[in-house]
């Protein structure tokens, strides 16, 4: 197996790891998470770094590339769900339509089509490893900050649950976006099975 594939594999294996950590309330656990979602998007630039430079574009690779990273950013939005950090409806839309368009590459790799990533997807993608990143970002500051019992958690205390669903449902509109621009361009595919 070539260095890109093992690196996808890596990050699909780091994401139930990541939940374990990220779940449990303490400020260590959640530094750990942190670190783990960290090296996780960390694979996924390097994955497609060693694929570009020499070459080593699989089929495999096309299909898991972007499955591992529906994984990693499922288990980030479900563990920010379980809480209380952001409400569910946004999620599920995200969620709902990272599996749906999945099915659709399923069905294409089945009929021999590869379906890549297109720009806009890529920067969906890109937009979800941010919002993630963000709220552990200030999850993790906010622990460290009560967890030293510093005296500037005031200073970071403000409606987070507000300007985290903000981001979450602009996120969702841009998930579910690309995911109707990848139906209308493969409807074809989808008509033999709803047949």
């Amino acid at each position: 197996m070539n260095t890109p594939n093992k690196l996808t594999i890596l990050r699909i294996i780091i994401a139930p790891i990541f939940i374990y950590f990220f779940v449990i309330e303490d400020f260590y656990m959640r530094l750990i998470a942190l670190g783990l979602f960290i090296i996780a998007a960390l694979t996924d630039l390097a994955d497609g770094y060693f694929a570009r430079k020499y070459g080593i574009i699989t089929g495999f690779g096309k299909f898991m590339d972007p499955l591992a990273d529906k994984i990693l950013v499922a288990a980030a939005l479900i563990s920010f769900i379980s809480l209380r950090y952001v409400t569910a409806l946004p999620v599920f839309l995200i969620i709902g339509r990272e599996f749906a368009i999945t099915g659709l590459r399923l069905l294409a790799a089945y009929r021999g089509v590869v379906i890549s990533p297109t720009w806009w997807a890529k920067a969906k993608t890109f937009l979800q490893l941010t919002l993630v990143g963000v709220i552990l970002a200030y999850i993790t500051l906010m622990d460290a900050l009560y967890f030293y019992n510093s005296g500037a958690v005031s200073l970071f205390e403000f409606d987070y649950r507000f300007y985290f669903n903000i981001m979450m449902w602009v996120t969702a509109v841009v998930t579910v976006g690309t995911g109707i621009d990848y139906s209308v361009k493969y409807f074809y595919m989808i008509k033999t099975v709803l047949k």
